[in-house]
């Protein structure tokens, strides 16, 4: 699947909330916390997708993350990228009944393994700087070029946002290539259209509703941020500043 003419997301998340049948077929043995491949169909099979389960209890124990709180920061990420527009982030949703209890459940994606960020040159550089402002706005901790996939349409989808909103500087990326630039004209009216979505009654309620209030204030407040004239995308700070290892 990809977002184009033809992608309903709307019809992907629904197929992942209530397809009935989820049967998981393996674990992905390099993820930091439990994740899982699983299939969904329907009660007579006819209609079956691919999905990356990330269940609550799997959640590895961080010193600066609450406990619990990584799939709700996955779907607040998918939300965020839907009010916004960009970047293409899988459709991505709370499931209940799931083997190993409440989780987020995510449209899997057929990815180009050789075709990440660090291969790309930073090109289509519309694509990256929607990534790279995206990631600012959210403050992820771990934006890892392997988090990158390429389909083989060419679309580019980002995955792995467990570790944002944090209201503590965390940004960790490998995307740099943009430090210095303002916000392209275009994009700013987006940002600004979700400024108002984020406001109370707004739009973006189910944003709000999976994280913190804090944690919805201080987002407010990177994005109003990056709104004032002469903002532009930061420099690294630091060898912290990139995630080890890279991809």
């Amino acid at each position: 699947m990809a977002p184009g003419p033809s992608f309903d997301a709307e019809a992907v998340e629904e197929a992942l909330r209530c397809l009935p049948n989820l049967e998981l077929k393996g674990l992905f043995r390099r993820s930091s916390n439990y994740t899982f491949l699983a299939e969904l169909c329907g009660a007579d099979s006819a209609a079956s997708m691919l999905a990356v389960y990330k269940p609550a209890e799997g959640e590895s124990p961080l010193w600066d993350f609450p406990s619990g709180t990584l799939y709700r920061r996955e779907v607040a990420a998918y939300r965020l990228s839907r009010h916004l527009g960009w970047p293409n982030v899988p459709p991505t949703v709370i499931r209940e009944e799931a083997p190993h209890g409440i989780g987020a459940l995510q449209m899997y994606v057929v990815a180009q393994p050789e075709r990440h960020y660090l291969a790309s040159n930073a090109e289509p550089v519309a694509v990256w700087i929607e990534v790279a402002i995206f990631d600012i706005l959210t403050n992820n901790a771990d934006r890892k070029s392997g988090h990158c996939l390429t389909d083989a349409d060419g679309t580019v989808w980002v995955i792995d946002h467990g570790l944002t909103f944090h209201v503590d500087p965390k940004l960790r990326t490998v995307i740099w290539d943009f430090a210095g630039q303002p916000v392209p004209a275009g994009l700013r009216a987006d940002l600004e259209r979700l400024d108002d979505a984020l406001l109370p009654g707004g739009g973006a309620a189910d944003v709000a509703e999976l994280i913190s209030r804090r944690e919805l204030s201080v987002l407010r407040r990177r994005l109003r941020a990056m709104l004032q004239p002469g903002w532009q995308l930061p420099h690294p700070t630091s060898a912290w500043s990139v995630p080890w290892p890279p991809v």
